[in-house]
């Protein structure tokens, strides 16, 4: 498809511009097709990018390194650039959009020349949904066309939906100003120099604009740029919810379905959990999406969308037995970017489950290197980035459930928030009311590991919501808007439709400092227990945090006892009076006059309460 073709005369108007500032050799219309996903990889093959996997192995799959400088998220590159400095809060990056725009304008003039620019013309959600949302996303990239093809709708469908006048996100995006004459080209097309790099929002007139990475959070502006942090600011503009969440639908040994929606922070099983394999004998769980839920209310009840196409999830840590249901959906059809590269043209990374097979693999930097013979890691040789990432469809997913992407999303019956947490929070809570759901979810916290270097390994790192990273505007005004909805909804006689909230934790540790709960599958467990109190079950004891569960309600693991699960399960109460404090003098006193009343209140409360 050409340019000429487009019927939106705004959007012609915005490709036209970018075209005259970055000046590319040819321009592309997406139209989604397979021959075109095909064209897109050959590209990057035939430029030494990429290496086709064994077809015997890995049919359809391709190995991808990207430059040691553009492996993650750029967090301290990635700007909320709100008019009024306020409107950002304490938890992201601001800069004038003003002067950011001149910036990037300026990186951004030139800069595709000896490209091809892509127009990706990208539905997030079901195309047509109503809860969907249309974005178009500008790029030099071929890697960023092929995952956009996997993780969003894209082509002509979109496009007919968005009509001559429809609203769009638009997004830009380029990896690279051209090589000058003596420059070296890294292999992997990026701007080597972090500070050169940009992930910018513009929550104040929806747009997205980015340069220098090619890497998927920074680069597939569908991903956490469109579908959180400008979504999140459409969310409290319009009236729902856009969250960092997993969907699983969750059925019991009766036929009885409900949905569950989940906010994990990275490294807290958030994928393993969508796609759990449950041991309580007659559940079933099965996948509606594993990162992101954008949810609307209907006549009273909130009925939520995946709004991804594909899971772009982490391997490290990925194995049978952490996520079958991962591992199986990845067999095929799947681009592995910064994991190892065997011998025999297949995949490897640590824990995985298994050593790597052959004498030598090649890691993640491209170095020819000894074949692990155990999957465990070891520092500063790692085969895999700790990053590293497969993008496959969510189609392939052998627990998909057959509503994964309906159009009329699915209605939520529960939320689940949690953290890693070695001490003081209890395998579950569950909170008293909607105020006091979001009052918890305020200061969910979870302890930093040896692998964040910034930061004191074991101390803990408030991430309300696990939104921190994500959210386009104050948390303080993304608190008070949870607050609003539900007050809404009990207002217009529909506070029993509001979902339940409940809190996890899988990684309570002993004295000696071993897990107390298996996880993983055990976590089916905890799910029943959730499952029957949004029935009403009286299966729980009051405390002044929640509703704890009573003794004996949630069937034991065969590994765990009566004794540890008591422990799991009891109310600390000097441990949680710390964790007031904490939350007092480091976290809540970041937000200043825009935490909500009803939020500090309940803190007091709860002191109060633990002091009796």
């Amino acid at each position: 498809m050409n340019l000429n073709e487009l019927k939106h005369e705004g959007l012609k108007k915005w490709v036209e511009e970018a075209v005259a500032m970055m000046t590319p050799d040819s321009v592309e219309v997406c139209d989604g097709s397979k021959a075109e996903y095909d064209r897109m990889l050959k590209i990057m093959v035939d430029a030494g990018l990429g290496v086709p996997l064994n077809p015997e192995k890995r049919p359809n799959s391709f190995w991808f390194r990207s430059d040691p400088s553009d492996v993650a998220r750029a967090e301290s590159r990635t700007f909320i650039a709100s008019k009024n400095k306020d409107d950002a809060g304490p938890t992201n990056n601001w800069t004038d959009p003003v002067e950011l725009k001149d910036t990037m304008r300026g990186l951004y003039k030139g800069c595709m020349k000896g490209r091809t620019m892509y127009v990706i013309p990208f539905s997030m959600g079901p195309v047509g949904s109503d809860i969907a949302k249309i974005g178009v996303e500008i790029s030099d990239s071929p890697y960023v066309v092929f995952n956009m093809h996997i993780m969003t709708r894209v082509g002509a469908d979109v496009l007919k939906v968005l009509g001559t006048d429809g609203f769009y996100v638009p997004c830009l995006h380029s990896i690279a100003k051209p090589l000058g004459p003596g420059e070296k080209d890294t292999g992997w097309p990026c701007e080597p120099d972090v500070n050169k790099k940009y992930i910018s929002h513009f929550p104040d007139t929806y747009e997205i604009w980015s340069y220098g990475s090619g890497y998927g959070g920074n680069a597939l502006l569908g991903k956490k740029c469109l579908a959180l942090r400008i979504a999140s600011v459409l969310a409290r503009d319009e009236g729902w919810l856009a969250e960092h969440m997993l969907i699983l639908k969750l059925t019991n040994p009766q036929g009885k379905v409900k949905y569950i929606a989940g906010a994990l922070p990275s490294a807290c099983g958030k994928t393993n959990l969508a796609m759990l394999i449950p041991t309580l004998p007659g559940w079933k769980v099965e996948t509606i999406g594993d990162d992101i839920a954008w949810m609307k209310f209907k006549n009273g009840q909130l009925y939520a969308i995946n709004p991804e196409a594909g899971f772009f999830g982490v391997l490290p840590g990925t194995s049978d037995h952490s996520n079958k249901s991962a591992m199986d959906s990845i067999k095929k059809n799947t681009i592995f970017t910064n994991c190892g590269l065997t011998e025999d043209k297949d995949v490897w990374w640590e824990q995985i489950g298994y050593g790597a097979p052959g004498e030598t693999i090649i890691n993640w930097k491209g170095e020819k290197v000894p074949s692990p013979k155990t999957d465990k890691p070891v520092a500063g040789q790692e085969i895999a980035h700790v990053n590293a990432r497969f993008t496959v469809p969510a189609s392939q997913c052998p627990v998909i459930a057959s509503e994964w992407d309906d159009p009329n999303g699915v209605p939520i019956s529960a939320f689940l928030f949690g953290g890693r947490r070695a001490a003081t929070i209890p395998l579950v809570n569950q909170s008293k009311n909607w105020v006091h759901g979001v009052f918890m979810g305020s200061i969910t916290g979870s302890e930093i590991t040896a692998a964040a270097l910034d930061l004191k390994a074991g101390s803990i790192r408030r991430d309300p919501f696990a939104m921190v990273p994500f959210c386009g505007y104050h948390m303080g005004d993304y608190f008070a808007h949870w607050l609003k909805l539900g007050k809404k909804a009990q207002d217009e006689g529909h506070g029993d439709k509001l979902p339940k909230i409940f809190f996890v934790n899988w990684f309570r540790k002993d004295a000696d400092g071993k897990f107390m709960w298996p996880g993983y599958s055990e976590n089916s467990r905890v799910l029943a227990w959730m499952f029957d109190r949004c029935d009403g079950a009286q299966n729980f004891v009051e405390t002044p945090i929640g509703n704890l569960p009573k003794p004996g309600s949630i069937p034991l693991p065969s590994d765990v006892s009566d004794a540890t699960m008591a422990e799991l399960i009891k109310l600390d109460v000097d441990g949680w009076k710390a964790e007031i404090a904490d939350v007092r003098e480091n976290h809540y006193s970041k937000f200043g006059s825009k935490l909500p009343k009803e939020l500090a209140d309940l803190l007091d409360v709860l002191e109060k309460d633990l002091n009796k």
